[in-house]
């Protein structure tokens, strides 16, 4: 089983959702997130917009999914497709266990 973890610049969570629903990954943890990449923020005017201002973090998305390995591949490839902005870290996950029917590996996902 694999943990991919994927950080969004911009809010592609739904095109990158459906399709995974469309390959039959089912389970994806969603958090909005603040953070800075290599990119600077977006400015914003204040002051009626007499004064710029470039925000030290910005909105971003973290999605996390569990897969089997033989999905790898396919699911990587939506990410790149579907979204814009972003990194993907991928990680092996040594064990799993559903807390309610104590089943382990991947009938837990």
């Amino acid at each position: 089983m694999l943990k991919i973890e994927v950080t969004l610049g911009e809010n592609d969570v739904m095109a990158i959702s459906e399709e995974l629903k469309r390959i039959g990954v089912g389970g994806l943890t969603v958090f909005k997130i603040r953070g800075r990449g290599k990119r600077p923020g977006p400015e914003i005017h204040a002051s009626k917009g007499s004064q710029i201002f470039v925000p030290q973090f910005s909105d971003k998305y973290r999605l996390e999914l569990i897969i089997p390995d033989t999905k790898e591949e396919e699911v990587i490839d939506i990410i790149k497709a579907k979204g814009r902005v972003g990194k993907i870290f991928i990680s092996q996950v040594l064990r799993a266990v559903d807390i309610s029917t104590g089943s382990e590996g991947e009938d837990t996902i």
